[in-house]
């Protein structure tokens, strides 16, 4: 009858090591072609499968050397068992290792866990050694049967398995319920696998069992898949490869293409460009990886120093590009530069290069400078000023300046209308205009909170004006349509006019037309909510990029401001002067007033009289002034002043 390790030797089959081997070295190969993020974690990763092929090549080996053996001499076999054994604990202790890194442990919980887990180590190793070398263990006869002795192997498993367990069970919270159950039927596999071998007198899938959890790890925590169709990887991935480079100071060629068209929500590139874009990032540069940014903006990477002639290459990827260009003809914006040391350091490329798109053309390419760094600093302190602004939602906020520009009315001959406009005083950059800060409001979400800010100033000035018994018909506050998703919109804008003690009528909203038809309705319900309350609303820009008749008609405004360009092009000739005056009087008969925006001179003030205006604004009346300058502008109140503004007001009319 065969002893326990005799069938133990029998039973072994190399086909389950020979699997781990060959998994391994795809798990290498793949590491080398993707482009994982490499941190911490990936570098234990790494090591725990470099043990585990370690651990399959001891056990081959191990075995092999076994049948081979004719002379007795038994030391290689003693040697390369206490090998594997070290190659598996030494797996079992960077798992625990792993696991403890990627909870982010305090000191004072990891460090126990991981002496634990050495003391484990150290213990079962120096046994495993002492217990071989001095028979107490396992050991072969002479006449080359075995004697098991003390399965140190059984304890340190088991020790082991119970402190990962233990581990993942006590900070269950700071991870993925989905990760930790993946983890959990992981190891238990893993148990089982073991369980079955001893049932069956089975060695050969004792490694094999270690791999499962490897590949868990693998596929949950380490995997980026690639675009198969445009051969991009995920935005990501990117930050790592910056900073991994930066570490290494290796210098980088970057270059990004931006697609708008291809940039809204559910939309992509195209097929046809994908395959461009994807040749375009396989032949040009050496080494050169893609990433995807966002649907319609890819960044391309290669490294310098594979590229001497990166110049050459520059010329050639631009020369391909325009005929390409003038197949597809879709607005594109290119940027192309090196690596910087301050961006590559703060890793903000995707900021960076977005912030160059901002002050582009259309259909252009721009070559990075340093130019562009000051500006991107520039844009960095404002963005982080206007984050602490919405942050400490201070509605006396000093930084938050309240600037106004009168409004004529033209049958009072007066003023006792303005629109509110927001300036930013900083520390150290002075003022800000609304077209450097109020994108990056937008884009960052703090827009609602610079609203209520300077809604807030414009109440107050409008108290102080009414104390001084001037008399102020209303101000415009304008309102981004991106606030009107906030469910509590409605009820910050009264609540702010109510907590300022002024009448609700003295203010009004301008804000531009919504192009999506979720935003529309959102709009239309907001607008006839707070019209309710006897708040006016203005369309705001009306005449510049997208105009839907339609819509317009479908939602309660009450006055309609024209463009600045629509006041130049009425005066470039009789066509269009004749389908601008056609416009206004057309929203003239349906009930709304007009106001025309940009009125510069004498010549575009009688040009827009003449074309149903009700009200005018621009420079020929006043720039921009600090709000509390309106008092030169508006008359003292009388009540027959505002009886008789009531009979030529633009509220005696009404929608048709």
């Amino acid at each position: 009858m065969q002893t326990g390790e005799q069938m133990f030797f029998d039973n072994y089959t190399p086909a389950a090591d020979i699997t781990v081997i060959a998994v391994c070295f795809v798990i290498f190969i793949l590491v080398m072609t993707s482009y994982m993020k490499k941190n911490t974690s990936f570098y234990i990763f790494i090591n725990i499968v470099g043990f585990l092929l370690l651990a399959a090549f001891c056990d081959l080996f191990y075995h092999y050397r076994y049948t081979r053996i004719t002379d007795g001499s038994y030391t290689s076999i003693y040697v390369l068992r206490c090998f594997y054994h070290a190659f598996l604990f030494s797996n079992m202790l960077l798992f625990v290792v792993y696991i403890v890194n990627l909870l982010h442990l305090e000191k004072f919980r990891k460090v126990p866990i991981l002496v634990t887990s050495g003391i484990i180590y150290i213990v079962v190793i120096s046994v495993d050694i002492v217990t071989t070398v001095s028979g107490k263990g396992f050991r072969l006869n002479k006449d080359g049967t075995h004697v098991s002795g003390l399965n140190i192997f059984l304890f340190g498993y088991l020790a082991f398995t119970i402190v990962i367990v233990t581990v993942l069970i006590r900070f269950r919270d700071r991870l993925y319920k989905r990760i930790m159950y993946a983890l959990y039927g992981t190891i238990a596999v893993s148990v089982m696998i073991h369980v079955m071998q001893g049932i069956h007198s089975q060695s050969s899938f004792t490694v094999a069992s270690f791999m499962f959890l490897v590949i868990a790890i693998l596929y949950l925590l380490h995997s980026n898949p690639y675009n198969a169709e445009l051969g991009a990887i995920d935005i990501k991935t990117l930050e790592d490869t910056i900073n991994y480079n930066y570490k290494k100071k290796n210098e980088l060629l970057i270059m990004s293409l931006y697609l708008p068209d291809c940039d809204a929500e559910g939309k992509g590139f195209p097929k046809k460009i994908q395959d461009v874009i994807r040749h375009f990032a396989e032949v040009f540069f050496k080494g050169a990886v893609l990433f995807q940014v966002s649907n319609g903006h890819v960044i391309l990477v290669a490294k310098k120093k594979l590229n001497p002639d990166h110049e050459n290459r520059k010329n050639k990827i631009i020369n391909a590009f325009y005929p390409e260009y003038e197949k597809f003809q879709m607005d594109y914006k290119i940027v192309m530069g090196e690596s910087i040391d301050e961006i590559s350091r703060k890793n903000e490329y995707v900021s960076f290069i977005r912030n160059i798109h901002r002050k582009m053309p259309m259909n252009t390419m721009h070559m990075v400078t340093y130019d562009d760094v000051t500006e991107f600093n520039r844009y960095e302190f404002i963005l982080n000023e206007v984050a602490d602004i919405a942050k400490k939602q201070d509605p006396d906020d000093p930084r938050v300046l309240a600037y106004c520009q009168p409004v004529y009315h033209i049958k009072r001959g007066a003023y006792n209308t303005a629109e509110a406009l927001m300036r930013l005083e900083l520390p150290k950059i002075g003022m800000v205009f609304p077209d450097q800060f109020i994108p990056l409001a937008e884009e960052n979400g703090y827009i609602h909170e610079l609203t209520k800010i300077i809604l807030h100033k414009t109440c107050m000035a409008i108290k102080s004006l009414i104390g001084e018994n001037l008399w102020v018909k209303r101000i415009s506050v304008n309102v981004s349509v991106l606030e009107l998703r906030e469910n509590s919109f409605a009820d910050d804008i009264c609540g702010i006019i109510e907590k300022s003690g002024i009448p609700v009528e003295k203010i009004a909203i301008e804000i531009t037309e919504s192009q999506t038809e979720s935003d529309f309705m959102i709009m239309k319900d907001t607008i006839e909510n707070l019209k309710e309350k006897g708040i006016k609303f203005y369309l705001d820009d009306f005449g510049t990029g997208y105009s839907n008749m339609e819509r317009i008609m479908e939602l309660p405004f009450d006055i309609i401001k024209f463009d600045r360009s629509l006041v130049i092009a009425s005066s470039q000739d009789e066509r269009s002067g004749k389908m601008v005056a056609g416009l206004a009087g057309m929203f003239k008969e349906l009930g709304y007033s007009v106001l025309y925006e940009g009125v510069e001179n004498e010549n575009d003030e009688i040009r827009c009289t003449e074309m149903s205006a009700f009200y005018l604004q621009g420079y020929k009346y006043s720039r921009p002034i600090p709000i509390g300058e309106l008092r030169r502008f508006f008359s003292p109140y009388q009540k027959e002043l505002a009886a008789s503004e009531e009979e030529i007001s633009d509220d005696h009319n009404h929608k048709l």
